[in-house]
């Protein structure tokens, strides 16, 4: 099983009127969840507007509108954080 996930951030975006800039906000539960299955993520910027692309050796095994995602909170319950984790597991 993979140890290092890549995560590509999703590029700018506004938030609530908020100015457009990159946020970790909704990644936190994704973040989580990887972590607590022993993997490291790292974050890399893109400048694709709303995509979150999680990769593993190179492949990106899952990828959704960060938008989606739910806000803060451990992943727990969050369904896209529970299939982006099985896409993590089956990448070999």
């Amino acid at each position: 099983m993979p140890r290092n996930a890549s995560v590509i951030m999703p590029g700018p975006y506004s938030s609530v009127g908020l100015s457009v800039e990159h946020r970790t906000y909704r990644l936190e539960g994704l973040l989580a969840v990887l972590a607590k299955d022993g993997h490291q993520a790292i974050l890399e910027k893109t400048e694709d507007w709303n995509v979150v692309e999680l990769m593993v050796n190179g492949e990106v095994v899952f990828h959704c509108n960060i938008k989606d995602l739910e806000f803060g909170g451990d992943g727990k319950l969050d369904p896209l954080c529970k299939e982006a984790r099985r896409a993590v597991l089956n990448a070999y």
